[in-house]
This record gives structure tokens, C-alpha cells and sequence, in this order.
């Protein structure tokens, strides 16, 4: 079947195969111009806000927005793939061999001959020979740990890392006690900073030791804490937004608008 012929395809169990197609035609000669002019570099920020939009699709719980954004998510991976194979460095039946070996090597439990019936073993069991395949054995046992991620995230990851080994708070509330503890920390540089002045260094190192600690709160309590952030910023839009029309019918602007005004719709949208 030719390419052209692989692009009108309809048959079910081709479309994979279809969609490369078209992503090979899209960065051919006489394609698409601005498929043609992108990199690796210059398609991460698509990756990474894909990704978020589908955690977004399965936060909504709808299926339909799900589907879609697996399909935006995917189409990032056969990109990268297209890049690296015009360059002959890897195509995406070596991605996929990969991690087919991965999977394999790394469930020894049910391709293999380890003995393990827990969700527990089998996560220590998959670390231990990640650091194998790595040769991180030797190097310190948080290497690499969330290296590319958002720093929030980053956070939750090394303090999830270090509780296997039992470097963890007991509980909740004794999490809760050093929240208190950092935020007064906060307290006492913020009362040498002046508003509208740039952040002295310890003001600075003491908002990142309380965010820390609010990503370890989190962990405790099974909640993904950039995935909370993202639901309050959902939330802020559209409060905002409520703001913005109110005053629009009131036939003011945003900029003439007093904070007492916004205040009291912004406490409206609370309501609705």
C-alpha cells in the first residue's frame, strides 16, 4: 500500500500505521511548512502541555475529550519518532521494542521466575532493577529522581523516593507541625522584605522549604499536588471570568474597577 494510499485508509487496525503516513507527508517536500521547521527543541513545550490536557480529559471524567487528547498526546510521540528518523538515528518500532524489553526485564514476576504477590514488592522490585539497568548502584540513592519534571512534581517524587527507605514523617499531622513551623519561618523574612522589592535569597530558600513540605502534606494524603494546583487554577479562571462579565455588565472595566467591587463577585462565583 502506498503512502498515499496508507493516508485514506479506514480500515481499524491501520490507523497507527495511517498516522504515520501522515506525519511523514506532513514533513515531506511540499507538505506542511510548519511541520517541516520543527525540532526536538522546538516541540517540547506541545509534549508537555499535551500531557497536562489529558490529565485534564481524565480529571472531566469524559470520554470523548479523553480519546481526543490520548490521540494529541500520542501524535507528540510519533513526531519525535518522524525527527529521529529522517536522521536514522531511531524510528518508532525501536521506541516500541524498547519498552516492550522494559516491561519484560522489569516484571520478572510474571515473564520471569521472581515470586513476589504484592503491589509493595513489586514496586521496590522495579527499583531495585531500574538502578541495575542504570548502573546507579553506586551513585546516591535519590540520583536522577524527577530530573526534567515541574519542580512540584520534582518534590513529590524525591519525597516518595526517600519514604521507601523510611526517611518520612509518621503521619499527617506531624506534617501539619512543620507546615507551621516553615510558614513561621516565612513570617520572620518577610517581616525585612519591602513589598515591590526584589526577594533576598532567605526569603526566598523559606517559600521553597514551606512548598516543599505542602507537596510532602499531599503525598501523605494521596492527593498529586500538581494536579491539585492545576484544579485551583482552574478554579481561579473561572471566578475570574465571572468577575470580568459582572463588571462588564455593570459597564466597567477591568482596569476602573475597585478590588471591593471584584471582591464581592468573586465571593458571588463562590456560590454558584
Amino acid at each position: 500500500m502506498t503512502d498515499a494510499e496508507m493516508i485514506s485508509c479506514s480500515t481499524p487496525e491501520r490507523q497507527l500505521e495511517r498516522l504515520r503516513a501522515i506525519m511523514h507527508r506532513l514533513r515531506a517536500p511540499g507538505g506542511c511548512p510548519w511541520d517541516a521547521e520543527q525540532t526536538h527543541q522546538s516541540l517540547v513545550s506541545n509534549l508537555i502541555e499535551e500531557a497536562y490536557e489529558t490529565v485534564a480529559a481524565i480529571e472531566s471524567r469524559d470520554d470523548d475529550h479523553l480519546c481526543e487528547e490520548l490521540g494529541d498526546l500520542l501524535l507528540q510521540v510519533i513526531f519525535h519518532a518522524e525527527l529521529a528518523q529522517e536522521e536514522h538515528r531511531f524510528d518508532l518500532d525501536q521506541i516500541a521494542h524498547g519498552i516492550c524489553e522494559k516491561l519484560i526485564r522489569r516484571h520478572p514476576h510474571v515473564y520471569g521466575n521472581s515470586q513476589i504477590d504484592s503491589t509493595e514488592g513489586v514496586l521496590s522490585q522495579w527499583d531495585d532493577i531500574k538502578r541495575a539497568e542504570k548502573g546507579n548502584e553506586e551513585k546516591p540513592f535519590l540520583h536522577g529522581i524527577g530530573h526534567g519534571l515541574p519542580a512540584l512534581l520534582r518534590a513529590a517524587k524525591l519525597q516518595k523516593k526517600a519514604s521507601k527507605i523510611g526517611f518520612d514523617w509518621p503521619d499527617s499531622h506531624s506534617v501539619m507541625s512543620k507546615i507551621d513551623e516553615e510558614l513561621d519561618e516565612v513570617k520572620e523574612e518577610l517581616a525585612k522584605h519591602q513589598d515591590g522589592e526584589p526577594a533576598a535569597a532567605p526569603l526566598q530558600e523559606e517559600i521553597g522549604d514551606l512548598l516543599f513540605i505542602i507537596a510532602n502534606l499531599a503525598r501523605k494524603v494521596g492527593v498529586d499536588p500538581e494536579v491539585a494546583l492545576e484544579g485551583t487554577n482552574q478554579k481561579f479562571l473561572k471566578r475570574f471570568a465571572h468577575i470580568e462579565k459582572r463588571l462588564k455588565i455593570d459597564g466597567i472595566s477591568l482596569h476602573d474597577a475597585t478590588l471591593t467591587q471584584m471582591d464581592t463577585y468573586w465571593n458571588d462565583a463562590k456560590n454558584l
